[in-house]
Parts: structure tokens; C-alpha cells; sequence
């Protein structure tokens, strides 16, 4: 009777296995061939509504039926929960790990002892990232790792890669932000492929405006703080870790 039961198991199992991955791939092929400016998938999986399936492109979510026919651009709210179901996932998908964070690529300074650390993401055009570097001015015993990522338009992009290519590129940054002086133009066998993970890495965390900053609790706060307030987040931050 046991052996039996576990045959008759083994069997639904494997059928709702079969059927799960034809329906990926079912997906997958109509909405590819439906949509050939759809940017590749990454990932297909069942959400808590019938016949409803989640299509993640990067962090770009869409929703499609069980044969890709469809295609649903919104969110779900689970009502019962009150819980945004949508933005919950975005959230996980672009969260970030401040200890996996590509510093190397980022421009650095630091003062007093520098324990503390913070990284921004910057435009070297953006007013409220100047305004915000003055304010980290005051800001004792820290390490500040800037993402440059020019997204302002006009010469965001020569300033950028002239900033990042300039010897001493961390003094030439904080002389222009506080002081306006222009970086010299970049050398032309510059390597600037730094500036396009940084693009990519923007990208993939939803970084949509400047100064955007990432503390070490991987916690986030889009737009300008002053000292005192990233003194305050500072304080809450256990760096010994």
C-alpha cells in the first residue's frame, strides 16, 4: 500500500513539474515572438493569483497568462494582507548589498580615520550633489565612495569621464563640486569602462536620481541629507562588524 502511494505521488509530482515548465516555456517563446522588443527574460514564476505568472526583465516585472497571450503591466495588491506584492518584489530585486558594491569603482576620499563609510551615486552637474558634498565636509571620520553616473544631459558625460580619468581624480572631484573648478579634458586612451558598470549598476538598483546614498546596513535615502542627519544614520551603524 505504501509503495503504491508513493507511486501514485511520484506521478502527480511529476506531472505538475512537466506542466510548470510547459508553461515557461510556453511563455517564454510567445511573448519573445510577440514581442521581439522585449528585453530578454530573466526569470518566469507563478504569482498567488490563478493562471497569472510574473516575467522579470532585470528588475522590470510584467505579468502574462499561463500561455503568454496577454500582457498585464501594473501591480497586485493583496488586499487581505495589505500588502503591495509588486513593489515588495522590486524592492528585493533591487536592494542592495553595500559588501558586494564594485568600490574600485567609484571615486574615494575620506577624512579622520575613515571607519565610517558611504557610497553616492552622483552626477558632477547636479546641484544637490554639490550642496550634499559640502554638507559630508563636516562629517568626521569617514570614507565617501562616489558612483559617477551621468544622467543630467549637457557635458554631464565629458565632465564625468574627465573627472574619472584625471590623476588624483578624488581631489579633482571634491575641487569641482565645492569649488567649481573645471577638470581638464580626459586623456583619449582613457579606460572609462569603470563609468559603464556604473551606468549598469545604477541601473540594476533603480537609481533614478542624484545624489542617491547607500549606507553600510544597505539601507538607502534618495536625494540630499545634511551632516547632521548622516551623522545620525552613522551613529545607528555598527562598523566593527
Amino acid at each position: 500500500m505504501r509503495a503504491r502511494l508513493f507511486l501514485v505521488l511520484s506521478l502527480i509530482v511529476s506531472v505538475w513539474v512537466s506542466g510548470v515548465s510547459a508553461d515557461e516555456a510556453t511563455i517564454r517563446k510567445n511573448l519573445t515572438t510577440r514581442l521581439p522588443s522585449l528585453a530578454p527574460i530573466d526569470e518566469i514564476s507563478k504569482t498567488p493569483l490563478a493562471n497569472l505568472w510574473e516575467v522579470r526583465m532585470g528588475s522590470e516585472i510584467i505579468y502574462t497568462d499561463d500561455q503568454g497571450l496577454f500582457v498585464v503591466e501594473g501591480q497586485i495588491v493583496d488586499l487581505q494582507k495589505q500588502i503591495n506584492i509588486t513593489q515588495s518584489r522590486i524592492a528585493a530585486l533591487t536592494a542592495f548589498d553595500f559588501s558586494a558594491l564594485p568600490l574600485t569603482d567609484a571615486v574615494i576620499w575620506k577624512q579622520g580615520t575613515g571607519e565610517r563609510k558611504i557610497v553616492i551615486f552622483a552626477d558632477p552637474n547636479c546641484g544637490y550633489c554639490k550642496n550634499f558634498e559640502r554638507e559630508l565636509s563636516s562629517v568626521k571620520n569617514i570614507t565617501v565612495y562616489t558612483f559617477l553616473i551621468p544622467i543630467l544631459g549637457g557635458d554631464s558625460p565629458e565632465k564625468t569621464t574627465a573627472i574619472w580619468c584625471a590623476k588624483g581624480r578624488d581631489l579633482v572631484w571634491r575641487d569641482w563640486m565645492l569649488n567649481g573648478v573645471a577638470p581638464m579634458p580626459a586623456p583619449k586612451d582613457c579606460d572609462t569602462s569603470a563609468l559603464e558598470r556604473n551606468i549598469a549598476l545604477a541601473l540594476k538598483h533603480a537609481v533614478s536620481g542624484t545624489p542617491t546614498v547607500v549606507f553600510a546596513d544597505n539601507k538607502r535615502v534618495p536625494g540630499i541629507m545634511t551632516a547632521a542627519q548622516v551623522e545620525q544614520k552613522l551613529g545607528e551603524i555598527n562598523f566593527t562588524l
